[in-house]
């Protein structure tokens, strides 16, 4: 029998989250962004559900015996819903722990995944993104050189997400003399290694103003063979950025339907002229757009997914869910400000934080992972 709806498990996580999302992401969400600051209580609370281990094996000390890209959208949507800034920051090390389930030796495997199924809270990231106004993920500046029986890395990174304070970073880089995505190798890089500086000031941002970003330069780093993510086999770089940009499209899903949600009984509950707004034609009309395209979303989301899932290349699939995802998310965010009138861009209401935090995670990769 086919069904298009989430299996009684999945309905179970996307339930749990989203009273998790409504009761502590919601409520935190204002004062975070006004003080610029990651409360670690919430990193804490969040950890506790299991978000991280739920990806880990049970023979690695995990929760999980299976990846699940379609239940990771599930959760992403749900905790996008509360706020992209700090869903972003309590996931984080699902960027370091997916690739490496996905693609890691047994070696590798058994020497960090245990680090993530401990009681506490432990970060880890992802350094993809590039200080270059060309940056483009199939032509990366920073290049891993051959060095004996190692590498040696050298570039610069920035937006890398709680690089503050991961123990560990997963340096994506060009490995080689092949081309696009089949020449992107990635290394474990420790936090002290030798040559890897990590610049002392948080970046600033448009939006996500409680999730930390730090730069990072890497002066001929030594690393070993063994660092190299999937040894001698290495990665599969399109399913890794798919990974990638699918987790952020479905953050930005999750902040879509947020805006769409507080619009609704905004509009029908605003009074213009003796009448609700939301019977305005033209208002009507936002409204309406808002549902068709969130729905539209979620499936495309899902149907790239479940092809990362089934294991196919889901590239095109992808491609036109970020498309779409982040061209609807910012028109919907826009439209939400329009509906809410002055108060949509006063801070009275979350309307005019996730117009800023939209238009930050559409033109970013590499937040959250599927």
């Amino acid at each position: 029998m086919i069904s298009f709806g989430p299996t009684e498990e999945q309905e179970l996580i996307r339930e749990t989250l989203r009273e998790f999302a409504a009761s502590e992401l919601r409520e935190a969400a204002r004062p975070s962004d006004e003080a610029s600051r990651l409360p670690d209580e919430l990193l804490g609370k969040a950890w506790e559900l299991g978000l991280a281990s739920a990806a880990i094996p049970t023979e690695f000390g995990g929760d999980g015996t299976q990846r699940s890209p379609i239940t990771n959208a599930i959760m992403l949507e749900e905790l996008g819903h509360g706020c992209v800034s700090l869903a972003a920051a309590a996931l984080s090390p699902s960027l370091f722990i997916h690739p490496l389930v996905d693609f890691g030796t047994e070696e590798q495997k058994r020497e960090y995944l245990p680090l993530f199924t401990t009681s506490k809270y432990h970060a880890a990231s992802l350094a993809f993104q590039e200080p270059s106004f060309t940056f483009d993920a199939t032509n990366l500046k920073t290049f891993a050189e051959v060095k004996g029986d190692g590498y040696e890395l050298s570039g610069r990174k920035r937006l890398v997400p709680m690089g503050d304070r991961a123990s560990h970073f997963l340096v994506l880089a060009r490995g080689g003399t092949r081309e696009g995505l089949d020449d992107l190798e990635a290394f474990i890089v420790p936090r002290d290694a030798a040559g890897l500086t990590i610049a002392p000031e948080l970046e600033k941002t448009m939006g996500l103003h409680s999730l930390p970003f730090v730069q990072l330069e890497l002066d001929r780093v030594a690393v070993s063979a063994a660092a190299r993510l999937g040894g001698a086999d290495g990665i599969d770089g399109r399913r890794l950025l798919n990974s990638c940009r699918l987790g952020s499209a479905a953050l930005a899903l999750g902040l879509a339907r947020a805006v769409m949600e507080c619009a609704i009984p905004y509009a029908q509950e605003r009074v213009a002229f003796g009448t609700p707004i939301a019977r305005k034609q033209a208002i009507a009309f936002m409204l309406a757009e808002m549902q068709i395209e969130v729905n539209s979303m979620r499936w495309l989301i899902w149907k790239a997914a479940s092809q990362l899932e089934s294991g196919v290349d889901a590239t095109r699939a992808t491609t036109l869910a970020q498309t779409y995802v982040n061209r609807e998310t910012m028109k919907i965010a826009d439209n939400g400000v329009q509906v809410l009138g002055g108060h949509g861009f006063i801070r009275d209401y979350p309307m005019e934080m996730w117009y800023r935090n939209a238009r930050t995670l559409t033109v970013l990769d590499g937040l959250c992972a599927l």
